[in-house]
């Protein structure tokens, strides 16, 4: 491969990365610079192959974070269905009208072509979306779950219609692979024993690449799909978590030789640029849409309108569809370009409305209220946490040692809040007075009750950016009270301070001290010896420091 190909794409992300957008759009503009150079897509076998191990790898990925049953709730799959369903019924006539006023690229299409270009534009973008709430924090958030579960709907359907654009009668053998999930125990017993390594990523790429698209593939199925169901078989597993990681840069790899091959299919005429510009315009169509359908399951009014403006893109699968298409002689190749620019122009649309999509709420709020349906979803009504004094964040191993060390002298005044339901339904089994909720989501912070007499917070979050998180939203609720949080490293110590933490009690400091405690009583049988040893550890520098600023 010649290196002005991987320079020039360096070049175009990085400099598309500085203003705040996604490198996938630094890519597609790469791809038509390099057009503009004279490279032509024919000449780059090799770059197909990457690009199409691209998107097999990211079906592969979708895969290994599915939980089937974030599926089955009503707002993802109806919601998504609906919205699929009711955007082509807009998008199409919309199409036909501006073919009808002039524009030569959608004149004289046939109303097939048109619903392939409608199906196109109805999907969100995964890659924009996550991001998007990775940076905001709102991954675990419910409007987060609501838009990665219709994102995976769409991934569906987007699957579906490749299987279907292969054409091909699968062979009777492919009646096998129901078989599959037998195999479960074997693979999953290879996965336990592959480590954590160089060989948990080549098992991946196994999974992936052979067991997925080629065994699939060779009974006359679509590859991709393949890919997609070996990932959903591997998600139980306890490292499908660790594996989508540790294959995340190989896709991410390889989806750039895919949106080099857009840009090395032509440059976009000034008409087309035009066209691209006007499709954006149905992007708020598609948010408008979103916001009543959540809304009609009983979901808020401001989950709903977070959700819909994570939604509010192009997508990189319109892109996949319209390749398939395109290559198919479905539709003219000038729409690939086409939709990968209209892409990249609702990348610059979105980015800034996802940004301020917290003033945009507040202003239009009353409205907005008005289309929420009673009663609400039960994830999204109002957290009653009664009237307590303590309030522990995060009841993990030592949440739930502060809790039991509290109720000791103040039973009935303490709640703990935890984000996984297991985990609380287990604690309120244990007699714990427990509430589901993330504390590292705005959203929680905007459904919480007040408590009045609410004395003491304990910030007990694995992740020091959850609690200093918590920190700032106590802050804009007014809290008067004490804060005290546990960290990992002295720098977090030190930045929980000067946000307003009144004591910091650190893990690996007190873990030198149990450990010094342990030997103390233990492995010195003497005790006037031990009693000794006892006092001269507790003048030690060490515990005094794992003791300093507990609670």
């Amino acid at each position: 491969m010649e290196p002005a190909i991987l320079i020039i794409t360096l070049i175009c992300g990085m400099l598309v990365s500085r203003i705040g957008l996604p490198p996938l759009i630094g890519y597609l503009v790469a791809g038509f610079v390099l057009f503009v150079f004279g490279i032509e897509k024919e000449s780059l076998p090799l770059l197909q192959e990457l690009a199409n191990l691209g998107v097999t790898l990211l079906l592969f990925a979708i895969g290994l974070k599915l939980d089937i049953r974030s599926l089955f709730k009503a707002e993802v799959w109806a919601g998504s269905s609906i919205h699929l369903v009711l955007s082509m019924v807009l998008f199409i006539p919309i199409l036909k009208i501006l073919g009808l006023i002039g524009l030569s690229q959608l004149d004289g299409l046939s109303v097939a072509q048109l619903s392939l270009i409608a199906f196109a534009l109805s999907f969100s973008s995964t890659v924009f979306a996550i991001k998007v709430l990775e940076d905001k924090g709102d991954v675990q958030s419910l409007y987060g779950r609501v838009a990665i579960g219709i994102l995976i709907m769409q991934d569906i359907f987007a699957v579906v219609f490749l299987t279907i654009s292969k054409g091909a009668i699968p062979s009777v053998w492919a009646l096998a692979l129901l078989l599959l999930p037998l195999a479960k125990p074997l693979i999953y017993k290879a996965f336990d024993r592959v480590g954590h390594g160089e060989l948990l990523v080549l098992f991946g790429l196994v999974m992936a690449l052979v067991v997925g698209a080629w065994l699939f593939e060779s009974v006359g199925l679509k590859p991709d799909l393949g890919a997609l169901i070996i990932g959903i078989l591997l998600a139980g597993h306890k490292k499908a978590s660790e594996l989508a990681k540790s294959l995340f840069y190989f896709k991410e790899l390889f989806l750039v030789a895919f949106f080099l091959t857009i840009g090395l299919n032509g440059l976009p005429t000034v008409s087309d640029v035009v066209l691209a510009a006007l499709l954006v315009l149905l992007v708020p169509l598609k948010i408008l849409l979103f916001v009543y359908l959540l809304t009609r399951f009983k979901l808020r009014s401001r989950t709903s309108m977070l959700a819909s403006f994570n939604l509010g893109n192009f997508s990189e699968f319109g892109l996949i569809v319209a390749a398939v298409a395109t290559s198919k002689g479905w539709l003219p190749p000038q729409w690939l370009v086409i939709i990968a620019v209209a892409l990249s122009f609702s990348f610059l649309f979105a980015a800034p409305l996802n940004a301020t999509v917290g003033n945009i709420y507040q202003r239009f709020q009353q409205r907005l209220i008005r289309l929420e349906k009673p009663p609400l979803h039960p994830e999204d009504r109002p957290i009653a946490i009664g009237n307590p004094r303590f309030l522990i964040l995060g009841m993990g191993r030592i949440g739930s040692g502060a809790y039991d060390e509290l109720r000791a002298r103040f039973d009935g005044e303490i709640l703990g809040i935890e984000h996984k339901q297991e985990l609380v339904d287990l604690h309120r089994a244990n007699g714990r007075n427990v509430v589901q909720g993330d504390a590292a989501d705005t959203d929680f912070w905007e459904k919480l009750d007040r408590a009045p007499n609410l004395e003491l917070v304990l910030l007990a979050m694995p992740h020091h950016a959850g609690n200093l998180f918590a920190v700032e939203q106590l802050k804009k609720l007014n809290y008067q009270g004490k804060l005290s949080a546990i960290v990992q490293y002295g720098d977090d110590a030190a930045s929980l301070r000067t946000s307003g933490v009144h004591s910091v009690y650190n893990l690996y400091e007190a873990a030198g001290a149990g450990f010094v405690d342990h030997v103390i009583h233990e492995l010195l049988p003497d005790s006037e010896t031990r009693a000794e040893a006892e006092a001269n550890a507790d003048k030690s520098p060490i515990n005094a420091n794992a003791t300093s600023g507990s609670v």
